[in-house]
């Protein structure tokens, strides 16, 4: 696949997000798909759909800083607007393999207040509670 179409494919990525379309990220994902964050340490599919993808519940928009493409990888810089209209940015540098996604490492900064990464697990588990106290204390 040409640089110039996983650069295009990234971003529909994101947009799947928006949309709540799991079943486009789920057929685009390669055989041994990881996923990287400050929080999680390269895990795999299913834990990825249980752990991430309820996160697509709270999204509204992405807007794309820059969304680079070389090879199999594809940098991409974000901002993401939350339904209750904060926003926060990340970046996240992906790989492709036969033209699906092959990983996914991201980048942000500190993690929501008063969650370490020990306690992420519990932070899943009662995500959309802790989101919102993160934000009420800002």
């Amino acid at each position: 696949m040409a640089a110039k179409d996983l650069g295009a494919f990234a971003r529909r990525y994101y947009r799947a997000f928006e949309k709540k379309d799991r079943a486009f990220v789920e057929d685009n994902l390669a055989d041994g798909f990881t996923f990287t964050s400050p929080y999680d340490d390269h895990i795999g599919r299913d834990e990825y759909f249980e752990r991430c993808w309820p996160n697509s519940e709270r999204l509204r928009k992405f807007s794309f800083a820059a969304v680079m493409a070389r090879g199999d990888a594809v940098f991409v810089l974000y901002d993401c607007e939350t339904k209750d209209g904060t926003s926060f940015r990340n970046a996240e540098y992906m790989t492709f393999e036969n033209g699906r996604l092959k990983s996914v490492e991201v980048y942000f900064g500190d993690p929501p207040t008063g969650i370490g990464k020990d306690d992420y697990p519990a932070f899943v588990d009662v995500g959309k509670q802790a989101w919102d106290q993160r934000l009420h204390s800002m």
